[in-house]
């Protein structure tokens, strides 16, 4: 569905007469694919180039140097671009800055409405989207009504409309409280396994990850990790030496372990936790 090579980008600050101040380069050799119907999620603490690569996924940017292709497309065939965006909707943090008109329904029409799609297939599209994403009984409201964790998905309602294989979350829940961001997430997964959706979430919070199927952790501009969810919380000093924390039930058993409890690296959920906790106490005779 999506894939880079040898990808550069260099951000250009120029003066006022045009002469080049300065070149810093965001993106250096990234290297990814991602296979259709994919969940896959891009890590980094702030100015590791995550939201960078995720504006070159649907060709916001272009590349200084290599590829991106998204379905086999080229992003530099301008001929394209429309196909490109077509295939590869993406959600930015801001869910004001997408949504333009007063009434969710229409909101979510405009952009199939932009594509040419007939007018018994917007509404029926409409209807099926708002559906998928909680928001239906909600169709006729004005946006502004709505809370945070509800305009986000809307936003996703209005990208999924237009029917895309792949739709990029670039840090979707960053202005969220901890509810709308767990809404969030709980839709992007909904879409991902009932619709067979590709989805790339570009975050910084550890816990919404863990139930993706690869994880690419960026640092300076490069790809330095990618795995499983697992693989890559199983390596904690590691991650800190990017600056990213791990998801606190992870962190809670790295500790432990540490301290001679013995608990498996890569524990995702408490529910994990529990269970290995329980065998370690089994093991001990109740005693840890």
């Amino acid at each position: 569905m999506i894939r880079t090579k040898e990808l550069a980008f260099d951000y250009i600050r120029r003066d006022e007469e045009g002469n080049v101040e300065s070149v810093t380069r965001a993106l250096d050799d990234i290297n990814i694919n991602v296979k259709q119907g994919d969940f896959v999620a891009i890590l980094g603490a702030n100015g590791s180039g995550k939201s960078t690569l995720a504006k070159h996924l649907n060709a916001i940017l272009m590349p200084t140097e290599g590829e991106v292709w998204v379905n086999g497309i080229k992003t530099t065939d301008e001929d394209n671009l429309l196909e490109i965006r077509k295939n590869a909707g993406m959600v930015f943090q801001n869910p004001d800055n997408q949504i333009i008109l007063t009434v969710v329904e229409e909101d979510v029409g405009f952009g199939p409405e932009n594509l040419g799609v007939p007018t018994k297939e917007i509404w029926e599209r409409v209807e099926k989207v708002l559906k998928s994403v909680g928001m239906l009984e909600f169709r006729k409201d004005s946006p502004n009504k709505l809370s945070g964790g509800q305009k986000q998905r809307v936003a996703i309602a209005g990208i999924m409309a237009m029917k895309p294989k792949c739709i990029i979350l670039d840090e979707p829940t960053a202005m969220l409280d901890p509810v709308g961001r767990k809404e969030v997430i709980a839709t992007a997964r909904e879409l991902n396994k009932k619709e067979g959706v590709t989805v790339i979430l570009i975050t910084h919070y550890m816990e919404e990850v863990t139930g993706a199927d690869v994880v690419f952790v960026m640092d300076s501009g490069k790809v330095v990790m990618t795995g499983t969810p697992r693989q890559i919380f199983s390596r904690v000093d590691q991650l800190k030496q990017f600056r990213l924390d791990v998801p606190q039930v992870t962190a809670l058993a790295h500790d432990l372990r540490k301290k001679g409890v013995p608990l498996p690296e890569g524990i995702l959920t408490p529910e994990e936790f529990e269970e290995a906790f329980t065998r370690a106490c089994d093991a001990r005779g109740g005693a840890i």
